[in-house]
């Protein structure tokens, strides 16, 4: 049997693999990333993977905070209606930007080797050497309550779309700043734009810098694939801190943030709750071992037992 054969066996395929993607820059990097890792894990030819781009909904709307039409399903829904109807074999995701609760049709097969988990400022060598009253773009509750947090005189304001029209609305002048993910920014080439931020200082988003690719729950043959291209540890953070979000029945009006990082056989996860003016803020950590489902949801508990009834109201407590 010929090398050929063997792949294409492999693959268990009679055509190419198809990789749902919004068409962004920075979501078509990300699955070029994940097809790179096809192909090399599996020693596939590259006309064996297919890039299937698709416009998500909230790449549409630049005007509103997404939170306000619909939250984190505008950027899945295009790519889960695709894999529902069979049109891709798997989409990729930006972790962070997934919805904590997921149709049961759909499973999480995979995740690429989580990147840059830092925050990027953009305007400024720090958060402190802002202008008074500065306007900062974000469209990040937690972004915008954690700056605030630090800097109470700021003016916080939306800024909507990709990274490119971010940056040009700095350069023009309309906005003194913005934060950016570092993994993003790394991914498109542009690892030297803007100025880290301490995780000590913004602890990021849940799952931020993680690239996730989910499949149909009955495709075992697809999941088998992509399981083979996981990193573990990756998988094993990013599902604590989902688990934690969970709990918190957070919503894109959350301003949360959370990191875990695997050691061994012990997960360590430190988060942290903000009502939105950054005026309250409750952190708290847990070390667990990685099997212990429990314990992220246990800190999340723990962290609203702390809260102010405000703080306790945005998660609907």
């Amino acid at each position: 049997m010929s090398e050929d054969s063997k792949k294409e066996i492999l693959a268990g395929l009679d055509r190419p693999l198809r990789i749902g993607t919004r068409q962004s820059p920075l979501a078509m990097a990300q699955a070029e990333m994940t097809a790179n890792a096809l192909l090399s894990t599996h020693g596939w030819r590259p006309d064996q993977v297919e890039l299937v781009p698709m416009v998500a909904s909230g790449d549409k709307i630049l005007d509103r905070a997404l939170a306000d039409v619909g939250g984190k399903a505008l950027w899945t829904k295009e790519l889960d209606h695709a894999l529902g109807n069979g049109d891709i074999d798997c989409s990729v995701h930006s972790m962070k930007d997934v919805e904590t609760i997921r149709p049961e049709q759909f499973i999480l097969a995979g995740m690429l080797e989580r990147a840059d988990i830092h925050d990027r400022l953009v305007g400024a060598e720090s958060i402190e050497a802002l202008a008074e009253g500065a306007i900062v773009g974000t469209a990040s509750p937690r972004r915008k309550a954690q700056l605030l947090r630090q800097r109470p005189d700021l003016d916080i304001r939306l800024i909507r779309g990709n990274v490119q029209t971010r940056l040009q609305k700095i350069e023009s002048g309309e906005f003194d700043a913005t934060m950016l993910a570092a993994a993003g920014l790394n991914r498109l080439d542009m690892a030297d734009v803007g100025v880290e931020i301490s995780d000590e200082i913004m602890l990021p988003a849940p799952a931020q810098g993680a690239i996730g690719i989910e499949v149909q729950s009955g495709d075992r043959h697809v999941r088998h694939l992509i399981r083979a291209i996981s990193a573990a540890n990756t998988f094993r953070a990013v599902i604590a801190e989902r688990l934690f979000l969970k709990q918190l029945t957070a919503d894109c009006h959350s301003p949360v943030a959370a990191l875990a990082t695997i050691d061994g056989a012990t997960a360590h996860l430190r988060a942290e709750i903000l009502l939105p003016d950054g005026s309250e803020c409750v952190e708290d950590s847990s070390t667990f071992d990685i099997g212990d489902v429990s314990a992220p949801a246990i800190l999340a508990d723990k962290l609203l037992g702390k809260a102010s009834p405000a703080l306790k109201a945005i998660f609907g407590r």
